[in-house]
């Protein structure tokens, strides 16, 4: 089957809300909860936390220590290098791509993309946002090391060193991909749960709070449920754009 690890780039030096990252929610830092929901996982054997050589980024190195979860440093503007090399260090065969703006994201989501790329040989990408039906910041890839690393080799286009798998979904014509969208009931493309501003930490840490203390391992069928019965709280973030790759 090979050696599936999650590959989680972070850093504390984002533009909108810097140290994002390491914000409490329910009394932990958002990339320990993050940490926590990826353990659950029945798929992946490693967490791997991708991030900078910047003296900033000496707390998050900090974070996976503790956590016992593995760590790599490498470029900052480069995060598409970034990500090779951090699987390549790690025996990667399958890269399952999450970015730390995601800590409410659940296991299920993520090894839904994970089971339909172990069980498609022939696909090159599985994600669940080439055609949105899930909340923003439940965003997953899954794609193989050999895949990303000799893209890697061929773009030198900012946008694609930045947003790693761009050059694969950009070129349906050389890559077979495929797109897992949501139950019914999750359908909802238009709540936003992403950390990329002080707006979103609001909505978030509220979920957070809500859910946590009676089961850890909430899931989005429990976030769905809760912000359709209390739909005020989603218009905290509602005004935000999403800030566009190209």
């Amino acid at each position: 089957m090979g050696k599936v690890n999650v590959i989680v780039a972070a850093r504390m030096t984002s533009s909108r809300l810097p140290g994002k990252i390491l914000m409490e929610l329910g009394g932990r830092p958002a990339l320990v909860c993050l940490i926590e929901r990826l353990k659950q996982s029945k798929y992946i054997h490693n967490i791997v936390i991708a991030t900078t050589t910047n003296i900033q980024d000496d707390k998050v190195v900090a974070t996976a220590v503790e956590q016992e979860v593995e760590y790599f440093r490498g470029s900052e503007e480069d995060v598409l290098l970034r990500t090779v090399q951090a699987a390549q260090a790690t025996d990667t065969d399958f890269i399952v791509q999450v970015t730390s703006d995601c800590p409410l994201i659940d296991a299920e989501t993520i090894d839904t993309a994970i089971a339909r790329m172990l069980e498609n040989p022939y696909l090159d990408y599985v994600g669940n946002h080439l055609v949105r039906t899930y909340p923003l910041g439940f965003s997953v890839e899954v794609f193989r090391t050999t895949t990303l690393a000799e893209i890697a080799t061929i773009t030198n286009d900012p946008a694609d060193r930045e947003h790693v798998s761009l050059y694969m979904y950009e070129h349906p014509e050389v890559y077979r991909l495929s797109n897992v969208e949501a139950p019914y009931f999750l359908r909802h493309p238009e709540y936003r749960l992403t950390l990329d501003t002080r707006d979103d930490y609001e909505l978030i840490k509220q979920v957070f709070e809500q859910l946590y203390p009676a089961n850890p391992n909430f899931t989005l069928y429990d976030i769905i449920r809760y912000l359709d019965n209390n739909r005020q709280l989603t218009k905290v973030n509602q005004h935000i754009t999403q800030k566009k790759v190209r």
